[in-house]
C-alpha cells in the first residue's frame, strides 16, 4: 500500500503573535495555534479525533480543546518532532485509527511561562558522558563539529558567515519576521564569539510562539469547503543517531538527516530536481550546510560556496529558509513546526516572501545536536 499523496494537510496556522507573548503560557500557545488552524480548515475541535504534540502532554492539549481523541502521539525527539507527528499521522490515519489529527507545538522560549527547566535525566547518556565534562547545551557542543568542519573541508569564517546573511534578505520580505535588517558578513564576524568559531549572528532567535497543523485524508480533504488548495504528504523520512555528540557516526554530516531523507523522496518518488522549494532546521549557521549535504543537493565540502554564491537566496535556483530561518524569523526552542509551516505556505502560493511555481516543498527538522531527524515531500494537487 503506497502512503504517497493518502494525507493532506487541510489547516495550517500560527499563534496569533510572535516574538515575546508574556501573557501566554506554553500551553496557551499550542491551544491558540491549534484555533488558528482549525478555523483555517473549517472544522471545530469536535472534528478532531487525532492529537500529536511534543513538549507539553496531548492528553492536556486534547482536554484544553474539548477533544476526545482515538489516537494520541506524545514523541519527542526534540526540534524535529512535528516532522515525526505528520509521518505517524500519515500512518495512522490511512491505517484507519483515526480520521483527523491535531499537531501542536507551543513554547513560551523567551518569557519562560508555564515552561519546565531544561535538565538532562541523570541516567542519560548525556548527564554521564558529556555534562561532568563541561559542555552543556547547543552553543557549547555544536561549534565541535563546525570547526571539525572547517579543517575537513577548507570552509572559510566568511563562507558560514554567508548563512545569516542570506537568510536576512530572506526575512527582509516577510513582516512576521523578528530580525529583517539587513547584515553583512562583516557584521557577523564583528557580533560576540559564543563558542569558537560560532559567534551571535550565526545563533537562533530566543522566541514565544506556536503553531499547528490540521492533517486528514486525501479523499475527505477533497470533499471539506477550504479555504486553501490541500497541501498533500508525498513522502515522510525519520531516523536517529546518538544524543550525545561523541557518539555521533561522523562530526561533519548527520547520518538521521541523510537516512530520513532517504526514506522521504524514495517514498514521494521526487527527484532533487523536481524540488522548487526547501526548509532546512537552522537553529545555528551551519546546520543547513549540514542538510544541503546529507539530502543529497550538493556533495560533501560544495555547501558552503554554494550557499555563498546565492543559489539559496532570492532569485537562487533553490531557495531556502524563505521566512527567514531560525536565525531571523523566530526560534521557540522546537523550530520544526515553524519550518512546515513555510513550506505549507509557499505550495500554498501564501508565503509573503512567495517563491513563484512550488508544486513541491522540502522540510526537514534536526533534534538536538543532530541526534533526530525527519523529512518531509509536501506537494500540490499537480503531484499526485
Amino acid at each position: 500500500m503506497s502512503l504517497r499523496g493518502a494525507v493532506a494537510i487541510v489547516g495550517a496556522a500560527e499563534s496569533t503573535e510572535l516574538g515575546k507573548v508574556p501573557h501566554m503560557s506554553a500551553l496557551q500557545l499550542h491551544v491558540d495555534a491549534a484555533l488558528n488552524a482549525l478555523a483555517d480548515a473549517g472544522i471545530s475541535p469536535s472534528e478532531v479525533d487525532g492529537v500529536a504534540c511534543a513538549g507539553e502532554s496531548p492528553v492536556d492539549v486534547a482536554d484544553y480543546l474539548g477533544i476526545v481523541p482515538e489516537y494520541l502521539d506524545g514523541t519527542n525527539v526534540g526540534g524535529s518532532s512535528y516532522m515525526l507527528h505528520v509521518r505517524h499521522a500519515m500512518a495512522a490515519i490511512s491505517a484507519g485509527l483515526c480520521e483527523t489529527v491535531l499537531v501542536t507545538h507551543g513554547e513560551s522560549g523567551r518569557s519562560r511561562v508555564g515552561m519546565t527547566t531544561w535538565r538532562p535525566a541523570p541516567q542519560s547518556a548525556m548527564a554521564q558522558l558529556e555534562m561532568p565534562y563541561g559542555p552543556i547545551g547547543a552553543p557549547a557542543l555544536f561549534p565541535i563539529g563546525v570547526r571539525r568542519y572547517m579543517a575537513e573541508y577548507g570552509m572559510t569564517a566568511e563562507q558560514l558567515a554567508m548563512v545569516p546573511v542570506v537568510q536576512r534578505q530572506w526575512a527582509a520580505m516577510n513582516p512576521r519576521a523578528k530580525l529583517r535588517d539587513p547584515i553583512t558578513v562583516a557584521d557577523v564576524l564583528a557580533s560576540p564569539v559564543i563558542a569558537d568559531p560560532v559567534h551571535l549572528l550565526h545563533c537562533c532567535l530566543v522566541t514565544d510562539g506556536g503553531g499547528a497543523l490540521v492533517l486528514t485524508s486525501a479523499e475527505r480533504a477533497r470533499s471539506m469547503d477550504l479555504a486553501a488548495p490541500p497541501v498533500y504528504v508525498l513522502g515522510a523520512g525519520e531516523s536517529s543517531e546518538s544524543s550525545v555528540v561523541q557518539g555521533l557516526e561522523s562530526l561533519t554530516s548527520s547520518r538521521a538527516i541523510r537516512l530520513g531523507g532517504e526514506r522521504a523522496f524514495a517514498q514521494a518518488g521526487v527527484g532533487h530536481g523536481e524540488v522548487d522549494h526547501l526548509m532546512i532546521y537552522d537553529a545555528f549557521a551551519h546546520v543547513p550546510l549540514y542538510g544541503l549535504e546529507d539530502l543529497g543537493f550538493v556533495g560533501r565540502g560544495e555547501a558552503p560556496a554554494f550557499v555563498a554564491d546565492g543559489n539559496t537566496a532570492p532569485g537562487g535556483r533553490l531557495p531556502l529558509n524563505t521566512n527567514g530561518g531560525g536565525l531571523a524569523y523566530t526560534h521557540t526552542g522546537m523550530y520544526g513546526m515553524f519550518a512546515i509551516q513555510e513550506s505549507v505556505r509557499q505550495v500554498r502560493g501564501q508565503a509573503p516572501a512567495q517563491v513563484d511555481g512550488v508544486d513541491v516543498s522540502v522540510c526537514t527538522g534536526v533534534g538536538g545536536m543532530f541526534m533526530s531527524s525527519g523529512t518531509l515531500v509536501l506537494g500540490s494537487e499537480a503531484t499526485l
